[in-house]
């Protein structure tokens, strides 16, 4: 599965975090069935977002931590680079989330994991289904792989 993990998802995965989002991203670094996609302003904003305090206290992730998840995310063995071009906006309550969608749509994505209510509209999920791109939160998708994995494993 070709996964997009939104910036709410990612700062909930980090290292020291547990819960959904962090089982989400080890499944996906675990399994070679699976492949995180990033692109540079998914990036961008994931370092950006790590350095509000309350993020930090909320993390408790260092500056070295900050640095080491980030080239962490970006190994080749996890994720895929998206490079996505000039696109058409898409999430009208916030054309700074279009990035992200264009992320999920130029890569081929599956799956746009979110908690971002934005990304829940009708106009943007409809956009993303006929594009092939399911849009559901880290608990959804999470479930998802497991009823798809097979019994014997």
């Amino acid at each position: 599965m070709r996964i997009v993990l939104d910036t709410n998802i990612l700062v909930r995965a980090n290292a020291k975090a547990s819960g959904p989002a962090r089982e989400l991203l080890q499944i996906i670094a675990d399994s070679p069935e699976h492949n995180l996609l990033l692109s540079p302003f998914l990036l961008q904003e994931l370092e950006r977002v790590f350095s509000y305090e309350r993020v930090r206290i909320l993390s408790r992730l260092t500056d070295q931590e900050v640095v080491e998840y980030l080239s962490y995310l970006q190994a080749r063995e996890i994720s895929e680079m998206v490079f996505p071009g000039p696109a058409p906006r898409v999430v009208v309550s916030d054309p700074e989330d279009d990035p992200v969608v264009h992320t999920a749509v130029a890569g081929q994505a599956d799956a746009l994991c979110t908690l971002n209510r934005h990304f829940y509209h009708p106009a943007v999920r409809d956009y993303c289904r006929e594009r092939g791109v399911l849009i559901a939160s880290d608990v959804d998708i999470l479930n998802l792989l497991r009823s798809r994995k097979k019994p014997s494993e």
